[in-house]
């Protein structure tokens, strides 16, 4: 990616990502991590509804079609929008980790316009660890996973406790998060959000 901060710069004491072991297996489908998420979740009826599975490594590949309700300019899908699929992507790269962690850093380039009814196929993976810290890049194509670059993104996650859910969502649905029986559901219900 053009013009990264060095925020997003990894140290040089930074480590190469391992895949947790147990981790899900490379071409299964990680699911909404949360129902409500405006990225992935199926109860969104204007959402992403992304959907990634995991790859080799420390790998992810999503997709999600713009809809409409995406649009910014007429027939173009809005670039935030795009932003929220590029962090959705990155972020579900943490259940590689089983590490929660939050967005911290977030840079986009948009190289060309996405038009509405258009899958965009992304592809993410970890690139370092340090401490904390979590770098990982991504990139969505269009027409397929080896058509033109769209848009790209680098970005920094931060591992946090689960405390940070808990004391800063609304209590009732944090509540219904972890009162739903299915113990994976649960856990990534505070994966990825901010």
């Amino acid at each position: 990616m053009s013009g990264t901060s060095a925020a997003l710069q990894p140290p040089a004491d930074a480590v190469r990502p391992v895949r947790h072991p147990d981790a899900p297996a490379p071409g299964e489908l990680l699911g909404a991590h949360y129902g409500q998420c405006f990225g992935c979740g199926g109860e969104q009826p204007h959402g992403l509804h992304l959907e990634a599975r995991a790859g080799e490594g420390v790998t992810i590949t999503a997709e999600f079609t713009v809809q409409p309700a995406h649009q910014g300019a007429p027939g173009l899908a809005h670039g935030g929008v795009l932003a929220t699929a590029l962090d959705e992507t990155l972020g579900s790269l943490n259940w590689l980790l089983r590490t929660i962690a939050v967005t911290g850093r977030l840079e986009t380039d948009f190289v060309r316009p996405v038009p509405v009814g258009s899958t965009l196929h992304l592809t993410a993976e970890v690139t370092a660890v340090a401490g904390r810290k979590i770098y990982s890049t991504a990139v969505g194509r269009l027409d397929g996973p080896e058509g033109p670059v769209a848009v790209r993104a680098d970005a920094l996650f931060i591992e946090v406790k689960v405390d940070h859910f808990i004391d800063n969502g609304r209590p009732e649905e944090i509540q219904a998060a972890m009162s739903d029986p299915d113990q994976q559901r649960r856990a990534r219900a505070f994966e990825v959000n901010p």
